[in-house]
């Protein structure tokens, strides 16, 4: 069984990113081998559709679930669709966030837990209430 984490880096001993599609690499995990693959996330610079991207091209890595802080409804409609379990609010070190996984730690949500665009302009999952820098002007 394959999983996908949002790294920070391309090691295990990365921290998570809080953000899904806008992640710098993805950590695929086999967890029945010590194998891992480090994915740069072409996705993260893009101007829009960053989390239909990522997960589009996370379902053609063949993983199950996906685990890292924060999955928009975009992404979790696109990953949901292809049948991965989705897994948010995950914090700590790679290596670690994959023994959790092992140990069944963590359940798989049934939605996004945060809005559209949450992640735009670098912000690391900081945003507090939608006045952070992923808040869309109402102009």
């Amino acid at each position: 069984m394959k999983i996908a984490i949002s790294a920070v880096a391309p090691t295990l001993d990365a921290d998570l990113d809080p953000r899904f599609g806008r992640c710098r690499y993805f950590i695929i995990a086999d967890l029945e081998t010590p194998v891992f693959e480090a994915v740069d996330n072409a996705s993260a610079a893009s101007s829009g559709g960053a989390g239909i991207s990522a997960a589009q091209m996370i379902a053609g890595k063949g993983v199950e679930a996906v685990l890292t802080g924060n999955c928009g409804p975009n992404a979790y409609q696109a990953l949901s669709t292809a049948g991965i379990k989705v897994i948010t609010g995950i914090s700590g070190k790679v290596t670690d966030v994959i023994t959790e996984y092992k140990l069944g730690t963590y359940s798989a949500v049934q939605q996004a837990n945060v809005p559209d665009h949450f992640g735009i302009g670098g912000a690391s999952g900081t945003c507090k209430g939608g006045r952070g820098m992923g808040r869309r002007s109402s102009q």
